[in-house]
């Protein structure tokens, strides 16, 4: 379990979500989980979790009876109630009765069986926890927001609904309804009964207006009840009279220097909360964050009361949403609020002051990083918009946290102190921006002015580099702030001007290295902490080192196949300087690699080196590698983080998983280790919480196996799809409430889920969506009058008229319309018209169509104006263009977006300036429409080509707008090469990598290319790839990309293959000769090698078999390569000899496959046979040593001993060679030191071959008596040794092999002391006390005998530690040649052959005593002793 944690925050605009038992257990929901916090002590702490529900929490309740407290009961808006066991954290039942999301619940203070629940259909159950039963009512036709059960009366229960009514219900009665209680106009928030059984304490009259609902005012006895409502007021109700006794409108508090306007109706939550033993004090939340206690004897102002107003800064700032209270054993009663501020508060009820605050998350922890200066700050980037600075390490506050959010506005993904000025916080959020927070002041953040287009994934501190370090003066060494996104590019920002440009370094990498093609989109990136050189991860998997300034490439590491998410420098106050250089990176596969970066950074290499093989493989993890850290308290000790859910510490040199963390729900995204305890990490991630944990308190080792986290979102992936389809057939459309419409804030709550990307809204549980019977019935009888057509409706509709008004004037009383008659003949016919008579216009609009065209003109007038109001304004359009102002009629249309093809047909007509501006104006309605083709076409009409593919490219119709340039632009223009390059880019983000490459080959950029085709990374890709950079030129990347291939292919044992893939290229033909060996020596340790052949070739079946191996590489390699020693040029020894050394042959360790140890060990017979054939005798005898070596230490001893046979089949090292007569001279020490090594191992081979073929009975093999042993061998055959066993008892081997015997025995004792003493230390002391006092206590626990009957003269941890520094001594002045080419076993070899002088004469008698007083000497241990005392008897 977890020591410290910040939890998710509680869900918003809920009624009940958060409860609190005697005992002073806190429950609230945060998402889908419902966290439970102790607050009974000083300080809160969080400890444990409910686990259970698929949606939202809706709704907790706590069972405050005694014996029964630890029981409690939530809803969800997945429509279920479950009971947990908060002591076990264990679920107890569900129950799913209701059909709708759950909005209220709660467990009856009367009776400790029954739970009451509603949903927003207005559907109350009662649910009994004893037996499992539950109960349906229906009292209103409303949606609920919150209901309260009676402390007093076990059937009564208040009910309060979105409307504004309060309906008390009898559930004893099948849910009659006793009172309506009316007075509220909008949302009831929040109810809670007086804690007095009577209405005998508050003097008050009933309120002017308010409804008995024909309840008689007798005697009838009752409690108050308490209402909190949207519409500002607190309301007292009588519950034997069913009316309200008291009105409180809430205070309008000053806040930031200005008054609350009352008449703007704001956001807010008024919650009400009665405790016991206070039947006189209410308290309720207020506008902005504020709690107001009100006394309810008095009048006035002197009526509320604020909380915390002692000291600044004790109160939420922003509405509050649940209230809470406990009376604890030590008569402190306390107060817990829950905030929109993602804030919870515990109040001292007696002094109305804050106890503590504790923090919580409201998004996905992105980012967490230890300040290097300041120790125990901890800053945190969330997924709320805001960033948190934790002072960890404070005694009275635990959770000491500051929040900042000014200039930020989105997730906060990225964060890294400044590595020498305290307080100095780089940000990186998800729209791209960078800024910069100095967290002790209270001034914004310094933001840059260069954003990115995605989202920034890592930020970095690092020597500045050009062209920014060419402004660095006076010595001090200043630093630039590195930012890398998600569209792949690194920029170097001025942390003292952030307001100028930020610098792309891919500029300076090309301009450095030479680069004349696309470089890789970049992932991350990771300065080493001495500022010397760089490491860029990229998105193909490949890891890049640079030196700075220049950041010239030093090496390319190819173990990577997919993006790189991560990579961390090893510390640089480790105590050996080989750490330094570990670089350890991971990807989006699961396996974390450990690179030794040693020699290439203490000695940097001419041209770039290319790394294809790691120092450490740590496997283990079943998903993507998302973060990690190395520990500053310890060398090579890493955790790792994933997206399967835990967290791995790593012994890196050992390869050895020490401890996994499970205690997250959901993937982990940042990890940290605790700058002041070796034992803390710190981990967030998608469940929303920060985590504290201890590495020595975890169950596992190693992470769980299989796919589990994989199948889970999977399955959450296809809950969520046949939501939404059920969503999509069965959801009504947004309904209206009474009347009223559903506000924006209300729509955007029905439609929150529990989503991986939607992460602040998934906290936020808003109310739920309203639905009443009403509006069903509604929706029910527009569904049934839909389901009859009209028939009407299927007669042919009459087009509309063009001129309506005049129209309707024609359909007036037939003496009207003759006297219009009169009326027109009048105009026409004398020269005045008619008093008041204006054809065209008012009552003889219609006279405008017989008169002449300045009437015509007017009553064309009037018919725009009538279809400008009914928003035709395509007739508008017409009637202009009939008028002949064409002009008009086409900016009327453009204002209007109603151009069509045929206005822009009779454009032209209007001169090219207004046809060109016309179809501009076309051209942005079509886009709108989504109709870009056709667009880009009517640009080509005023031949604006160029504008036509940039349409085209923004909207990523690639494919077109190439064919469009081809089409009409020269073969050489630019354009068509970005076109190329963009076009690849996206088919390459989309995984069409074929496609890809064809644009890069047609933009002429190669290398691309193959690079692309490449990422495919499976043999048929890598030939592809290799043969396209071979065609293009590009020869070191068809090396490259060929070896890849061929080692893939080798793997798999396809021979023929692999050599076809390298013989297309002359340069390699050193690496044709690796796989001959290769597969040579594959064939001939058939016998011991599983094998799998795909193909090989006939020559490794032909041959001379007397021959050694060596004779058998040269005969094919002279017959098939053409390679002897006679041969010149880029085939002679040399050259290929210089060439294979720069092949990287890595450190052995146990797990490593057999067929990789194949090709490590061929490599070194390669290098054996070319110093062969350069008369190297020194070199010849190291490589057969490395040869076999390789199978030796990687645990396979029979290949080895079969491997030996072959290479020497005489027995005789100096020998290598039957046909060609070649013995072995060697002048050089190291050379004879690896010979005898060498020779003493064929020996060991031949000498356990001899013992086990003298075993044949199980007697002897176990070690019994002697005179046993001897009857036994007594009747053998006495054969001769056929070997120089004096080889083999080498003394001075024996003295180093002891001693490092003694040194492994020492160091097992000191583990398991300090383990020990570990265990009997654990819980006793905090994690300061514990660092600092841990030594002295060691120290005088292991000097102190135990009464378990501890020796008393047991060696002490000093004494141990001395005699360790004396061994240590003892192997450092001993010879290295000793130490680098060991013997085999010397005190083994010595009771192999005493055995054998037990029956056979072949061992001399001076050998025997050799052997005796070897073992008398260094046979020490208690094994060996027991086996040698029949011989030292």
């Amino acid at each position: 379990m977890h020591e410290r944690s910040l939890p998710a925050s509680p869900n918003w605009y809920c009624s009940r979500c958060s409860d609190v038992n005697s005992s002073g257990l806190l429950g609230f929901g945060a998402k889908n989980i419902i966290y439970l916090c102790d607050v009974s002590a000083s300080s809160c702490r969080i400890s444990g979790e409910l686990v259970g529900h698929k949606g939202l929490v809706s709704s907790f309740s706590f069972c405050q009876h005694a014996g029964q407290s630890h029981i409690c009961v939530s809803s969800s808006n997945d429509g279920s109630v479950l009971f947990w066991d908060s002591d076990n954290k264990a679920l107890i039942r569900e129950h799913k009765a209701h059909q709708s999301p759950v909005s209220a619940v709660h467990w009856s203070p009367v009776d400790k069986n029954l739970v009451v629940s509603g949903d927003e259909k207005g559907i109350v159950v009662c649910h009994w926890y004893h037996t499992g039963d539950t109960a349906s009512f229906f009292p209103e036709p409303r949606t609920i927001f919150c209901l309260t059960c009676s402390p007093h009366t076990w059937s009564s229960v208040a009910v309060g609904y979105k409307d504004g009514m309060i309906v008390l219900i009898d559930v004893s009665k099948k849910g009659e309804v006793m009172h309506r209680l009316r007075g509220h106009d909008d949302e009831i928030h929040s109810l809670v009964w007086s804690p007095l059984a009577n209405e005998d304490t508050l003097y008050c009259r009933a309120e002017d207006g308010e409804a008995t609902n024909g309840v008689p005012t007798g005697e009838e006895k009752g409690c108050y009840l308490a209402s909190g409502s949207k519409d500002q007021t607190v309301r007292i109700w009588s519950t034997a009279k069913g009316k309200g006794v008291m009105t409180m409108k809430l205070p309008y508090l000053k806040k930031r220097g200005s008054a609350v306007d009352p008449t703007v109706k704001e956001r807010l939550w008024l919650n009400v909360h009665w405790p016991k033993g206070r039947a006189t004090q209410l308290m309720s939340s207020c506008f902005s964050g504020e709690l107001v206690m009100w006394d309810l004897t008095k009048t006035g102002k002197q009526r509320w009361s604020l909380f915390g107003t002692s000291s600044e800064g004790q109160n939420h700032s922003r509405i509050v949403f649940n209230m809470s209270s406990v009376q604890l054993q030590d008569d402190r009663e306390l107060l817990i609020s829950t905030s929109m501020d993602r804030e919870i508060k515990c109040w001292d009820l007696a002094s109305l002051d804050c106890c503590w605050t504790l923090p919580t998350l409201g998004g996905f922890v992105y980012a967490l990083t230890f300040s290097p200066v300041g120790a125990g700050c901890l800053a945190l980037g969330v997924g709320d918009n805001m960033i948190r600075v934790w002072n960890t390490l404070t005694t009275q506050n635990q959770y000491d946290t500051r929040s900042f959010w000014q200039g930020i506005k989105s997730k906060v993904t990225a964060l890294a102190w400044h590595p020498k000025r305290e307080g100095s916080l780089s940000f990186g959020t998800d729209d791209g921006k960078v800024g910069v927070y100095d967290v002790f002041s209270n001034k914004p953040p310094q933001i840059s002015s260069s954003y990115h287009r995605k989202t920034v994934y890592t930020l970095a501190w690092g020597p500045p580099v050009p062209p920014m370090s060419f402004g660095a003066a006076g010595g001090k060494l200043p630093y630039s702030l590195y930012s890398c996104a998600g569209e792949g590019v690194i920029l170097q920002h001025d942390p003292s001007k952030l307001s100028g440009e930020a610098s792309d370094i891919d500029r300076l990498i090309r301009d450095t290295n030479n680069i004349k093609h696309k470089l890789s989109p970049h992932t991350d990136l990771s300065w080493k902490p001495d500022g010397k050189v760089v490491a860029i991860g990229n998105e193909d998997g490949c890891i890049d080192v640079y030196e700075a300034p220049s950041l010239r490439l030093l090496c390319s590491i190819q173990q990577h196949h997919k993006i790189i998410n991560t990579l961390r420098w090893h510390h640089d106050h480790s105590s050996s300087p080989e750490l330094h250089c570990l670089l350890a990176s991971g990807s989006s596969n699961a396996i974390v690699y450990v690179h030794d970066l040693y020699s290439v950074i203490e000695n940097p290499p001419q041209k770039p080196v290319v790394l294809t093989e790691p120092h450490r493989r740590l496997c283990g993890h079943t998903a993507k590698i998302t973060g990690m850290a190395w520990s500053p308290h310890h060398d090579a000790r890493l955790v790792t983080i994933s997206y399967d859910g835990t967290a791995q510490v790593w012994d890196v040199l050992q390869e050895a998983a020490v401890s996994n963390y499970r205690g997250h729900n959901g993937y982990l995204l940042c990890v940290d280790w605790s700058p002041v305890d070796p034992d803390l990490i710190w981990t967030g991630g998608k469940d929303f919480t920060l985590q504290e944990w201890r590495v020595s308190k975890q169950e596992f080792t190693k992470p769980p196996k299989g796919k589990k986290m994989v199948d889970l979102r999977e399955k959450k992936q296809q809950k969520k799809k046949s939501n939404k389809a059920a969503g999509a057939t069965g959801a009504p459309p947004p309904p209206e409430t009474n009347g009223e419409p559903v506000t924006g804030r209300e729509k955007a709550a029905t439609g929150q889920e529990l989503s991986d990307e939607d992460e602040v809204s998934s906290t936020n549980s808003s109310v739920p969506p309203p639905a009443t019977l009403e509006t069903q019935r509604k929706s029910s009888t527009a569904v049934k009058s839909k389901d009859k057509p009209d028939l009407n409706l299927l007669k042919r509709k009459k087009p509309r008229s063009m001129l309506p008004i005049s129209t309707s004037m024609d359909h007036r009383p037939k003496e009207e319309l003759l006297q219009d008659c009169i009326t027109l003949a009048s105009v026409k016919h004398s020269s005045a018209p008619p008093a008041g008579c204006v054809p065209g216009q008012g009552e003889h609009i219609h006279l405008g169509l017989f008169s002449d065209r300045q009437a015509l003109y007017r009553m064309f007038e009037a018919e725009e104006g009538g279809h400008v109001e009914a928003s035709h304004f395509d007739s508008v359009v017409y009637l202009r263009l009939w008028s002949g102002d064409l002009v008009g009629a086409l900016q009327l249309a453009t204002e209007k977006g109603e151009l069509n093809d045929h206005l822009l047909s009779i454009a032209p007509m209007a001169g090219f300036e207004v046809w060109s501006r016309t179809v501009e104006a076309f051209v942005k309605q079509l886009c709108l429409q989504e109709q870009y083709l056709k667009a880009a076409s009517h640009l080509l009409s005023i031949n604006k080509l160029y504008d036509a593919v940039h349409l085209l490219r923004s909207h990523k119709l690639y494919r077109e707008a190439i064919a469009l340039v081809k089409a009409r632009l020269p073969a050489d223009e630019p354009i068509l090469k970005e076109l190329y390059t963009c076009w690849a880019s996206v088919l390459e983000k989309d995984g069409h990598f074929s496609a890809a490459a064809k644009c890069y080959i047609a933009a002429g950029a190669s290398f691309d290319a193959a690079k692309v085709v490449a990422r495919k990374n499976d043999v048929s890709s890598l030939r592809t790839a290799a043969s396209l950079a071979r065609i293009s030129g590009e020869v070191a990347l068809a090396q490259s990309l060929a070896l890849r291939c061929a080692k893939d292919l080798s793997a798999a044992q396809d021979w023929v293959g692999a050599q076809e893939v390298l013989s297309s290229q002359d340069s390699l033909l050193v690496h044709r000769l690796h796989l001959c060996v290769a597969e040579l020596l594959s064939a001939m340790l058939a016998g011991v090698v599983p094998q799998s052949c795909v193909s090989s070739h006939p020559w490794t079946s032909a041959g001379e078999q007397h021959f050694g191996v060596l004779d058998r590489v040269r005969d094919v390699w002279d017959e098939q390569f053409g390679v002897s020693q006679k041969s010149s040029g880029h085939c002679s020894a040399g050259a290929l000899l210089q060439e294979l050394k720069s092949v990287e042959s890595p450190a052995v360790t146990a797990n490593v496959p057999i067929r990789q140890v194949l090709l490590y060990s061929s490599l070194h017979l390669t290098r054996s046979v070319l110093n062969w054939l350069l008369d190297d005798d020194g070199q010849l005898i190291k490589e057969l040593w490395q040869t076999v070596a390789w199978f030796r230490d990687a645990g396979h001893f029979c290949v080895s001993a079969e491997l030996c046979r072959l290479l020497f089949p005489d027995g005789d090292v100096s020998v290598s060679s039957r046909k060609r007569v070649k013995a072995l001279h060697h002048t050089e020490e190291t050379a004879k030191a690896a010979a005898d090594s060498l020779q003493a191992f064929v020996h060991h081979h031949r000498l356990l071959e001899r013992w086990w073929s003298r075993s044949d009975n199980q007697e002897v093999q176990n070690g019994l008596s002697s005179s046993a042993a001897d009857s036994s061998l007594g009747d053998e055959v006495k054969d001769k040794l056929d070997l120089d066993a004096s080889l083999l008892l080498s003394e001075p081997h024996a003295a180093c092999q002891a001693t490092q015997r003694s040194v492994s025995e020492i160091q097992e004792r000191l583990a398991a002391m300090v383990l020990q003493h570990g265990r009997a230390q654990g819980g006793q002391l905090d994690g300061g006390e514990k660092q600092a006092d841990a030594p002295a206590q060691l120290l005088t626990t292991s000097q102190r005998p135990s009464d378990a009957g501890q020796r008393p003269d047991e060696e002490t941890l000093l004494s141990l530690s001395t005699k360790m520094s004396e061994y240590q001594k003892q192997l450092a002045d001993l010879p290295e040649t000793i130490k680098m080419y060991p013997h085999p076993d010397v005190v083994e070899c010595c009771l192999v052959l005493l055995h054998l002088s037990k029956s056979s004469a072949s061992v001399s008698t001076s050998l025997e005593h050799k052997a005796k007083d070897l073992l008398r000497r260094y046979g020490t241990s208690p094994s060996v002793l027991k086996a040698s005392q029949r011989f030292l008897t």
